[in-house]
């Protein structure tokens, strides 16, 4: 085989529509634009988006920005806090009730900020991996 032999598989390449060449091709006249308007003329288009003079829905919408709908809902939680809280097992419902973290918090995460010197018991919370290891090194323990 040779270079100049190669050639596409069969039914691979297409023939261009040549509109606009008689009633025989079966796009003559009109060349598929349909009768009169703006679409049928050349050179006729509008930008994406316009809707023929209606208040486009890109304007019509709200506009929100990119504000984060979950922001607010998990609240951060050092280990000085866990260290000042009068209860040994703590979970979300402790955690609100103490008034360490907004009651409207739906879950919390305990950062390495400050020391943890008792052994506490962590159920349901996020932790980082320095809080995770100072909770252990204090005794603590930690249930999913």
């Amino acid at each position: 085989m040779e270079l100049n032999q190669l050639k596409p598989g069969t039914g691979s390449k297409h023939a261009r529509r040549r509109v606009g060449r008689g009633m025989g091709s079966g796009i003559g006249k009109t060349c598929g634009r349909g009768h009169k308007g703006q679409k049928s003329r050349a050179g006729g288009f509008h930008k994406v988006g316009f809707e023929g003079g209606q208040m486009p829905l890109q304007r019509r919408l709200p506009k929100r920005g990119f504000v984060s709908l979950t922001r607010g809902d998990t609240a951060q939680v050092s280990l000085g806090d866990l260290q000042n809280m009068p209860v040994d097992m703590i979970d979300l419902l402790a955690l609100k009730q103490a008034g360490v973290i907004s009651a409207r918090a739906l879950n919390a995460k305990v950062i390495l900020s400050g020391e943890l010197k008792r052994a506490v018991k962590l159920q349901g919370l996020q932790l980082t991996k320095g809080a995770k290891a100072a909770v252990e090194a204090a005794g603590g323990s930690i249930a999913e």
